[in-house]
């Protein structure tokens, strides 16, 4: 049988409703923009503070901040997407769980950005342990011979360095949370493989579709390399770090 190609198909509206199913990836684009960019404000800012925390001198502190990693990074994103969605909420006081199961506002999305900003915030803190162990020890020593405190001596002279250094990995794992918040369809986020899925079903258009949301998906990828980019060409030491390509 072959394949009857309908590029129209954007354009119709869906069987069960007034929306076009334009409509449907439209919306699903814009909760994967949600879902992405505050998963990976979340892995950013817990990402940096564990692997700052990795390279202290304190054994506790290192033991900590490795377990998070370890924990985050050896489960996989879906196993952690279900576990947080229908698992978690069982641990609770029971009046806390009813809430979450029943009258939590937003919870699919909550949820999704949170376990992906976790996610990824093990592979950010290991760019940031890798970062910071490049930098020269007298770097850190001359910070405190100065006299820092080792907490000032990381946020003034350590991690600016260190960040810079790390950009380009970071591109990566900015790219690879557009990507990764596809599993968000798992808990019943109306992001854009959910849609895709949807309108695949409703309009038996299923290359059409998935080319589309492909697309998009590359066109979020690349301007997440494309911003990064230029934060590497504008951040960058002069003598420190070599022009990006």
């Amino acid at each position: 049988m072959n394949y009857h190609w309908n590029w129209g198909i954007f354009l119709e509206p869906v069987k069960s409703g007034d929306e076009t199913y334009l409509d449907w990836l439209i919306t699903g684009l814009g909760w994967t923009l949600a879902v992405s960019l505050t998963a990976w404000l979340i892995a950013l800012c817990i990402g940096i503070a564990v692997g700052a925390l990795r390279t202290t001198p304190s054994r506790l502190l290192v033991m900590l901040g490795n377990a998070w990693v370890e924990l985050f990074r050896n489960i996989p994103l879906l196993v952690q997407m279900f576990l947080w969605f229908f698992v978690a909420p069982e641990f609770l006081p029971r009046e806390w769980s009813l809430w979450v199961k029943q009258d939590m506002p937003a919870k699919e999305f909550i949820t999704a950005a949170l376990c992906l900003g976790f996610f990824t915030s093990s592979r950010v803190a290991e760019q940031v342990r890798a970062g910071v162990g490049s930098l020269p020890r007298g770097q850190h020593d001359a910070a405190l011979a100065l006299g820092l405190t080792l907490g000032q001596a990381y946020r003034h002279v350590i991690l600016p360095q260190a960040l810079r250094i790390v950009i380009p990995p970071l591109t990566s794992e900015f790219m690879n949370v557009f990507k990764n918040s596809s599993v968000a369809f798992a808990i019943g986020v109306l992001e854009l493989t959910f849609q895709a899925r949807q309108m695949q079903e409703d309009s038996e258009q299923g290359i059409e579709t998935y080319l589309a949301v492909t697309l998009l998906y590359f066109i979020c990828a690349f301007t997440a390399n494309r911003v990064m980019a230029l934060i590497e060409a504008r951040t960058r030491v002069p003598g420190l770090i070599g022009k990006p390509a």
